[in-house]
């Protein structure tokens, strides 16, 4: 017979207890990322800002200095970057706010987070997802008489797809392999595409990760 599970009520508390204090222990948005604009260093980690970004510092804003200005904490706004109106002009790019959760322990309420619809190089995603790098001092608001405007983009057509020839020793394996599968019939010449199919991002090699762990189980 299995001996049933004694629950200790008192450790099951006292866990539970040390968890909740170690989240109230957590700093805040509002501590983490809090900046002394005369210094150009951050308190609660005592690191100092890069020397080439105190410009964009003093003249930009965070997304969260530009919510707490508007009607409704911005919901439905679009908001883009200077980065991007730099980097790619001829493709709009911005988020449009969805949702909103502001940290109402800040001073100014300007810390916080939020998720929206992100629209990148005139590509809009099919769902909404939390807006990353709110803290950076580059946001800038679109107006509503422009938004309009600021959303037109004709796609330029993609380039036809380029193809070169293998290496030489790879060239002759493939074609060995394929004479092979087609039972010495004249296998096509293999060719390689000049094309990335996918985004080298964070989402895709975390994706790769998980799939490798399904494959592999768990380790005992």
């Amino acid at each position: 017979m299995v001996k049933k599970k004694r629950i200790r009520l008192i450790a099951e508390m006292a866990r539970k207890v040390r968890v909740y204090r170690e989240l109230k222990n957590q700093p805040r948005e509002s501590e983490k990322y809090a900046l002394d604009y005369d210094t150009m260093t951050r308190p609660h980690t005592r690191k100092t800002l890069p020397v080439l970004a105190w410009q964009d510092v003093r003249r930009e804003s965070r997304l969260f200095s530009l919510l707490s200005g508007l009607r409704m904490f911005g919901v439905g706004h679009l908001f883009t970057r200077k980065s991007w109106l730099t980097e790619h002009p001829e493709a709009p790019s911005y988020w449009q706010v969805t949702k909103v959760k502001v940290d109402y322990t800040a001073e100014n309420m300007d810390h916080g987070r939020a998720w929206g619809v992100l629209t990148y190089k005139g590509k809009q995603e099919s769902e909404a997802k939390e807006i990353d790098k709110v803290m950076y001092h580059d946001w800038r608001l679109v107006p509503k008489h422009e938004e309009e405007q600021f959303k037109l983009y004709n796609p330029v057509p993609e380039p036809p797809i380029r193809y070169v020839s293998y290496p030489p020793l790879l060239r002759a394996m493939l074609l060995a392999q394929r004479q092979k599968d087609e039972l010495g019939s004249a296998a096509e010449e293999p060719t390689l595409p000049l094309k990335r199919d996918v985004l080298l991002s964070k989402e895709y090699f975390r994706s790769q990760e998980k799939k490798r762990e399904r494959q592999e189980g768990t380790a005992v």
